[in-house]
């Protein structure tokens, strides 16, 4: 008969994930678990799904903020179900489409960089005489912006 319920151990094992990333999400509430008499962690067997799809979601580059929000609509010890699947895919068009747009806008311009040898002032997006963009916030500005 197979348990309903893991240890932290064994969730780990099964996972792949270290025990201190469990730890981990459990504080950032993406897993639960409850607590036995002798304060162990025990968690419901649907807590290796809600870790594969965490795990799934953070290899595409998604933050655990995005990972949360849409595990949001998950109720607790229950698996991801196929209205769960598409509702994640809608919440994560938009964050997706942004990404790609992202590193195709950085891939684009460091194409321009390593073509110009940096020999171009006038064309170099990188330059920042003076310092003249500290105003508009910290970082990168003209890599990290449309």
């Amino acid at each position: 008969m197979i348990a309903k319920e893991l240890t932290i151990g064994e969730l780990s094992e099964r996972s792949g994930v270290p025990s201190s990333a469990l730890r981990f999400y459990e504080r950032q509430g993406l897993i639960t678990s409850r607590r036995t008499a002798g304060n162990q962690r025990r968690y419901h067997r649907t807590t290796l799904r809600r870790v594969a799809f965490i795990r799934a979601s953070q290899s595409v580059g998604m933050p655990l903020s995005v990972i949360g929000g849409v595990l949001g609509f998950l109720p607790e010890d229950t698996p991801p179900t196929r209205e769960f699947w598409l509702r994640a895919s809608a919440c994560w068009s938009e964050e997706i489409n942004a990404r790609i747009e992202k590193m195709e806008r950085m891939r684009d311009r460091f194409t321009e960089c390593i073509g110009c040898g940096c020999l171009s002032f006038e064309q170099c997006v990188l330059v920042n005489p003076g310092d003249a963009l500290a105003e508009h916030g910290p970082g990168p500005r003209r890599l990290i912006e449309p």
